[in-house]
């Protein structure tokens, strides 16, 4: 049935006047919706894709299995062993938010990669304020509002939880949300939704590039005010750049709760952690569970990390392989093997790479019967300690998720309820 509906339902579930309103009355502020139709034309489709409610289930598993992996002390060893030097401080505090993203295709998923700093989850929450139902079988299917306050209810008590977790009495004051050129950046206009989400929390936020900060090694501030959380989204994950200095002094001294931070992404997202999740027995010589180890095992794409040694046999696989930087981000420099050049290869191979075995993502139809496309799908878990807060789906069309395809983008994902109907993916 869920297969069905992917390559048949052409329903148009997205209310552009509600998506507005979420975005500039409800939530945001007068110009977001603007601003999102000028600089991310194809942020929102218009149609939803479905999942099977089995399949939801087993990716809340292997989530809750990579949590459970993670906390192990021999691969805390091994991740952190390898990872540069100020993921080895431990602030108490493991960071919000960890984004899983899987590959869903003919009943076979993989978890391709888990990022620590991921995009799109209280976009996804404005997209499930504008859905609308155009047919009965849809009505079933709609998230209801009180879901999606509890979801952005959820999300600040992360936060808050970060603060306590690090030792701090209290709540924080003020929150810094950091990217570079935090106004030029894609998402930017998901900045200001969290801005908003902090304020109505009674928490004054502030959007700020990392050159603004400034750090005595016992306090953070940003021109002259006083920062006791940093919402870090830079992709500077070992916050090793010269431009990231207070930031880096901030962390190390302690002086701000800094999150997500360098130490969750060498546990987490560095992709050289894939290689172990894919290895049954690693696992086992890890103190895993058994059961645990299958899941993983079953579920992560077989992965390594390119070398010299291995070289010459991961170029004859290159066809059924896709190669990635190990602390790569939103698809950079990644690579699919059947496309590779050899210029390309010398680079992967003298450079920071993972191979991974290609999973296939998902498709689902989009338009109209008379004259449908297909777009390839996947499916991203926002998840915070091992537990899936959101569910949500991305269309595109290409090697990777791009947010440059008509009729693409951020994607309502619904879930098949319990009796084999269907409702929101939502947890």
């Amino acid at each position: 049935m869920i297969e069905r509906l992917n390559r048949d339902c052409f329903c148009i579930s997205l209310d552009r006047v509600k998506l507005a309103q979420a975005l500039e009355t409800e939530l945001g502020q007068p110009g977001l919706y603007a601003l999102v139709q000028q600089r991310n034309p194809h942020l929102f489709s218009a149609q939803p894709v479905f999942v099977a409610r089995a399949h939801a289930q087993r990716m809340r598993k292997v989530v809750q299995a990579v949590e459970r992996v993670a906390a192990l002390p021999a691969f805390q060893r091994a991740a952190l062993a390898r990872a540069p030097e100020s993921a080895r401080h431990d602030p108490g505090n493991p960071g919000v938010f960890l984004g899983f993203d899987f590959h869903l295709e003919a009943g076979r998923i993989g978890l391709i990669e888990i990022n620590t700093n991921p995009g799109g989850a209280l976009l996804s929450a404005v997209l499930a304020r504008a859905q609308r139902a155009c047919c009965e079988d849809m009505r079933n299917m709609m998230p209801s509002g009180e879901t999606v306050d509890a979801f952005e209810t959820a999300i600040v008590a992360m936060f808050l939880r970060e603060w306590q977790a690090a030792g701090r009495p209290g709540r924080p004051a003020s929150i810094a949300i950091v990217d570079t050129q935090p106004k030029e950046q894609y998402l930017y206009a998901e900045f200001l939704l969290y801005q908003r989400l902090f304020a109505r929390a009674g928490i004054e936020a502030v959007i700020a590039d990392p050159g603004q900060l400034r750090c005595d090694h016992t306090m953070l501030s940003v021109d002259g005010q006083r920062i006791d959380l940093v919402y870090n989204r830079l992709t500077d994950f070992a916050l090793d750049a010269p431009e990231h200095a207070a930031l880096r002094c901030a962390w190390q001294a302690d002086a701000a709760v800094i999150t997500p931070h360098p130490r969750a992404h060498a546990l987490f997202a560095d992709k050289r952690n894939l290689a172990l999740l894919c290895d049954q027995s690693a696992l086992h010589a890890m103190g895993a569970d058994k059961t645990v180890a299958a899941l993983l095992a079953a579920h992560v794409p077989h992965t390594e990390i390119v070398s010299p040694d291995n070289a010459e046999r991961l170029w004859a696989e290159r066809r059924n392989l896709f190669f990635k930087p190990w602390a790569g981000f939103g698809s950079r420099a990644a690579y699919r093997g059947a496309k590779l050049t050899r210029g390309v290869w010398q680079t992967i191979v003298q450079g920071q790479y993972v191979a991974q075995v290609l999973t296939p993502p998902g498709e689902r139809r989009i338009g109209h019967a008379a004259d449908s496309r297909s777009l390839k799908f996947d499916l991203r878990a926002y998840a915070d300690i091992g537990h899936v807060l959101w569910l949500s789906a991305r269309l595109y069309q290409g090697q990777t998720t791009n947010f440059r395809t008509p009729g693409g983008g951020f994607a309502p994902l619904f879930e098949e309820a319990a009796g084999g109907t269907l409702g929101v993916g939502l947890q």
